[in-house]
């Protein structure tokens, strides 16, 4: 198979996310050898330019959910995952909210990635369709973001 036919396996906004995940991971090496507050301005700053260039139904969902891990787990550290706003603990991404704009989609999902600490019984849900925030959406996801923490 070519370099074009696998060019083709990918939408224009998968190829995005994929060139977006190698510029952080070049990013996270850099922000490693800064002073850990330092590195966590450019994180927030980070992840607020990509919630500003959302467009305004993401924009009112992502800035809300960074409100929301900000105040419910100040030591989760913002950065992004995929170009998409997300929030870190010891250096892995522990949840991440994918806008719907991102894949041309229906509705953004609230995700959580494997440290997370979710689990219950033998299946749990890792991530969560959100089409608007209202204040009992907002104390589900603040509950979970202490469980995942924990």
């Amino acid at each position: 198979m070519d370099r074009t036919d696998q060019n083709q396996n990918f939408t224009d906004e998968e190829r995005q996310a994929m060139k977006d995940r190698a510029k952080e991971t070049r990013t996270a090496r850099s922000r490693k050898k800064k002073d850990p507050e330092e590195a966590r301005r450019e994180g927030e700053q980070e992840l607020l330019a990509k919630v500003a260039e959302l467009p305004d139904d993401d924009r009112v969902i992502a800035e809300a959910l960074h409100e929301l891990v900000s105040q419910t787990a100040p030591q989760l550290v913002p950065r992004t995952y995929y170009g998409m706003p997300a929030w870190a603990k010891d250096g892995k991404v522990l949840c991440f909210f994918q806008p719907a704009s991102k894949f041309k989609v229906r509705y953004g999902t609230f995700g959580f990635e494997t440290p997370a600490t979710l689990d219950d019984g033998n299946i749990w849900p890792t991530s969560y369709a959100v089409t608007r925030l209202e204040k009992a959406d907002l104390e589900f996801f603040a509950d979970l973001v202490r469980r995942a923490t924990a």
